[in-house]
This record gives C-alpha cells, sequence and structure tokens, in this order.
C-alpha cells in the first residue's frame, strides 16, 4: 500500500475528486485552504491580498498498482495549467487498520 499525498491550487480540487473515482480509488482525506510556496518556482499560496491563491491537500491511501496511473493523471493535469501548481509525494504505508 501506497499513501499519494497531493497539493493542489484550489481550482484542481473538484476535477481531482470527481477522478479518483474513475480511477478505482475511493477514499481520501482532504484540507482545504492550505497555505504554503513551492521549492521550484510559482506563486505563494498565501490566501492574502498580495498572494490570494489558496491550496488544498488530498491524501489517499491505494494499492501499489493504482499509484502510476494516478500519478500519470496528476503529471497530465499539472502540464495543462503548470502556473496552478500541482505536487504529489507518495509514501510506503508500513501498517494500517
Amino acid at each position: 500500500m501506497k499513501a499519494v499525498m497531493i497539493v493542489i491550487d484550489q481550482a484542481h480540487y473538484n476535477v481531482i475528486v470527481d477522478n479518483l473515482s474513475r480511477l478505482n480509488i475511493r477514499g481520501f482525506t482532504s484540507w482545504k485552504e492550505v497555505y504554503g510556496r513551492g521549492s521550484k518556482a510559482g506563486e505563494p499560496h498565501y490566501g492574502t491580498h498580495a498572494w490570494p491563491s489558496i491550496n488544498n491537500a488530498i491524501l489517499t491511501v491505494v494499492e501499489d498498482n493504482r499509484v502510476a496511473p494516478l500519478l500519470k493523471y496528476l503529471k497530465e493535469l499539472d502540464e495543462e495549467a503548470e502556473n496552478l501548481g500541482l505536487r504529489a509525494f507518495v509514501w510506503n504505508i508500513e501498517e494500517m487498520i
């Protein structure tokens, strides 16, 4: 099992959530109004007058074979609107209940 943490501009949220089912991913947890700044480029997402954008985050735990299709979909979405910002991180899940 793998955990995939997806940090996205809020504009991507509904599209990604809708497509998780298409990718056979049912379960997820999300956080809205996540603030931060990318490590390479892009505008900060602080939710302020100077930097009004806001991020959301989605965490899903999936079978190993679901990671590659999810990352492929996310990469394609990011390439369509690179200025919005989208990052995904994958971790091993050692145990769960």
